[in-house]
């Protein structure tokens, strides 16, 4: 027995129920009310009794895969299939049905379908896009369905909008795809034959136009190859004929038309009349002779020409080609180096190509080999032009500039090495102390300056004054280049002068007639000699080193005895003096500058230092003469960079300021006066402006000799650190003692400080 339908006997539907909303299925539709959702489910979305909803999405499985929406996964991916279909022709005589192709484009990404049909020329049929993309649905009964990936095949049919479709085959995405999926794929089909579209091929293959149009499609080929040249060297031998001469020629074949271009090289002084060109471009025929006739060249023959009084002139061209000019013309590949071109009966032979056309046939054609062709004779050697001798007048390169030419012309200058060796910094100049070889007792206590001038090789020389010598001073050779003694006066080769090389510590020199000895060098020549030792072999240390490891065994034993002996307290040093007597008295081949620079490189040299007193009564004076008096906006300018208030900045900030107003100070005494006042990496800028203040803390007057210390555009003077003590021990040790007997002692130069 039922229960009652009463509370509580009978199961509510409402429970855990959460959307009661209902469907619109009435909507407004150019203003009349109409039903609008026929399919839509009722309350809450519940299907209705009997109702059944259309798939609106791929049959793709939801959850499985990448999490992206299918119409971005899918984008742009579409299979093609090749179809085609068969239309019935009732009302034409010649024909019943027609088979006309298609394709069937399915879009991934929404399930929609396209089918176009490419356009034929001639068809007389609207052909194109035959359905637009969309979804298509099923044939009747299941109509409330569309078509899915899984409805497609090959060899099958398939109905869209009550048109059957054969599909015939597909795209190799296609094929990989429905693969993937699981599909198995039928064999292709083939396509039927159309009569009526073949029987108009037959038509149309029997018809013989009277003028038929040839394409040749040369767009390709320009636009591939334009703008590129093949460059050849060639040989043109004319001296078979009279005033004929060999002819040097430049071939260019251009890829873009297969057309080819020579040009002459015409040498100077030859007697020829400059060419624009020697054969202008275009096709060049491999087995002609002479230029044709205008009118012989034609691609057909005029049958017959004809008039009439209501028409023009009508004429009939030879369709089978009886009388065209066939000939064969010049490509790239024809071309070889060591191969010949016939230039309309010229016999132009290729010696040569550039580095581009060697690349273009490798890549195309695997030729390696591109060995020129020698076609030249070695030119006679030209007489040697002797100069005649030098007359007196002016310098030599004067006399020699006015035998080179009817025009005189001034001697040209080493410009670059003035300008890399300028001398108006006093910096690029050797500067050598020397005295005078000479019997007269007066002249031999005579010291001079000999100045060198690296930027032209020029020489001057300044005698140092001396109280009650009796000789004034001064200039006493005025700045020029020497000549070295003994050359001859006229002659036809220049004169060799007095070299940088020539200069060193203990060299006997001839100036103005008189003989100097040099005695000694500044600091700054001894330091550039070392830093171009290549070109100075006298201050090479290697080569010192090697003249001494190759004496005799029996005089190294002197030697090493000597410093033995030299040094009791076996403090491993001896002084400069003693080595210089032993190195001398033994004949070891060492000259002074030899056994100085050796001195120099075993020894540590004592700078006298400077007093702080002697530096600030030096600056003073620098800045008194220079009237420089912005010591208060110095001290503004310090105080603002010193954030912290402490008195101090670094020392690149000191230099910075000094710099922004323009302190004129010589770098040797700023850096000197940086020195004393910095602590560390700082400097008390207050000590130090009060120290260089001339108008509130002036110093005691200076003499000239205390200035020159510090200034180094004055250095006049040879006077460098003196060399005291030398490092004995370590000269034995890289002179008779040295890794290997293959090494080149010439490359062992060590520089030891005590």
């Amino acid at each position: 027995m039922p229960l009652p339908f009463l509370p509580g006997n009978s199961p509510n539907r409402q429970l855990g129920k959460e959307r009661f909303h209902k469907s619109q299925h009435f909507d407004y539709s150019n203003g009349f009310p109409m039903l609008a959702g026929s399919e839509k489910p009722g309350v809450g979305g519940e299907l209705l009794y009997g109702q059944t909803i259309k798939p609106k999405y791929s049959v793709y499985p939801k959850g499985h895969g990448r999490d992206l929406p299918s119409w971005i996964a899918f984008d742009k991916q579409a299979l093609c299939f090749e179809a085609f279909f068969q239309e019935a022709v009732p009302v034409a005589q010649d024909e019943t049905y027609r088979i006309r192709k298609c394709k069937i484009y399915f879009y991934l990404e929404d399930d929609t379908v396209q089918v176009v049909e490419p356009e034929y020329k001639n068809s007389g049929i609207p052909q194109g896009t035959l359905i637009h993309r969309q979804r298509i649905p099923l044939p009747a009964p299941n109509d409330d369905q569309f078509y899915n990936i899984f409805h497609f095949n090959i060899n099958q049919q398939m109905v869209l909008y009550s048109r059957a479709f054969t599909v015939t085959n597909c795209d190799s995405f296609t094929r990989n795809f429905l693969s993937k999926l699981g599909v198995r794929l039928n064999n292709p089909a083939t396509v039927p034959d159309d009569p009526y579209t073949k029987h108009r091929e037959e038509i149309e293959k029997s018809m013989k136009p009277l003028r038929p149009y040839e394409r040749r499609d040369t767009l390709k080929q320009f636009l591939d190859q334009d703008r590129k040249v093949l460059r050849f060297n060639c040989y043109w031998d004319d001296t078979e004929n009279v005033f004929g001469d060999p002819r040097v020629l430049v071939l260019h074949y251009y890829l873009a038309d297969d057309t080819v271009e020579i040009l002459e090289i015409i040498s100077p002084n030859c007697g020829r009349d400059t060419v624009p060109k020697f054969l202008h471009r275009g096709k060049l025929p491999k087995h002609a002779t002479h230029m044709k006739q205008p009118g012989q060249i034609t691609d057909r023959t005029v049958l017959n020409v004809f008039s009439s009084t209501s028409q023009d002139q009508l004429y009939i061209l030879d369709s089978l080609k009886t009388g065209a000019f066939q000939d064969e013309f010049y490509k790239d590949c024809d071309l070889t180096v060591g191969g010949e071109v016939n230039v309309w009966g010229r016999r132009v032979i290729i010696t040569d190509c550039d580095d581009y056309t060697k690349e273009h046939y490798r890549s195309k054609y695997g030729i390696e080999d591109f060995t020129p062709v020698a076609y030249k004779v070695p030119p006679v050697p030209k007489p040697q032009r002797r100069m005649p001798p030098y007359n007196g007048f002016g310098s030599e390169e004067d006399s020699l500039s006015s035998c080179q030419g009817l025009v005189p012309k001034p001697p040209q200058k080493d410009f670059r090495r003035f300008l890399d060796k300028d001398s108006c910094d006093l910096t690029n100049v050797l500067n050598f102390r020397a005295k005078m070889v000479t019997t007269d007792p007066v002249d031999r206590e005579r010291v001079f300056i000999i100045s060198f001038f690296i930027c032209d090789d020029s020489i001057c020389v300044f005698e140092k004054p001396q109280r009650n010598s009796g000789v004034l001073g001064g200039k006493f050779l005025e700045r020029g280049r020497v000549k070295k003694p003994g050359q001859e006066l006229f002659k036809s080769e220049l004169s060799e002068y007095l070299k940088a090389q020539d200069m060193y510590v203990g060299a006997t020199i001839c100036l103005s007639s008189k003989h100097f000895q040099v005695l000694d060098a500044d600091e700054y020549t001894f330091n550039y000699m070392k830093q171009h030792a290549e070109k100075f072999p006298k201050a090479n240390v290697g080569n010192i080193l090697s003249k001494l490891r190759s004496v005799p065994e029996e005089k190294q034993s002197e030697i090493r005895t000597f410093l033995t002996l030299s040094d009791p307290g076996n403090t491993g040093s001896i002084s400069y003096e003693s080595l210089r007597g032993l190195l001398m008295g033994l004949d070891c081949g060492l000259t002074e500058h030899e056994v100085l620079v050796l001195g120099r490189s075993f020894s540590e040299r004592e700078q006298p230092e400077a007093d702080v007193g002697l530096m600030l009564a030096v600056a003073q004076d620098f800045l008194k003469k220079k009237h420089f008096e912005e010591f208060s906006d110095m001290d503004r300018a310090f105080t603002h960079r010193d954030r912290h208030k402490t008195g101090r900045l670094s020392t690149k900030e000191t230099r910075t300021v000094c710099k922004a107003f323009h302190l004129p100070l010589p770098e040797k005494l700023l850096g000197s006066l940086f020195s004393k006042f910095a602590d560390g990496d700082e400097i008390d800028y207050h000590a130090f402006l009060a120290g260089i203040d001339w108008l509130e803390h002036p110093a005691p007057p200076v003499m000239p000799d205390d200035t020159l210390k510090f200034d180094v555009k004055a250095r006049s003077g040879a006077d460098g650190a003196t060399v005291k003590n030398v490092n004995y021990s370590t000269l034995l040790k890289d002179v008779f003692i040295f890794p290997s007997s293959n090494e080149d002692p010439t490359t062992t130069c060590t520089t030891t400080t005590t």
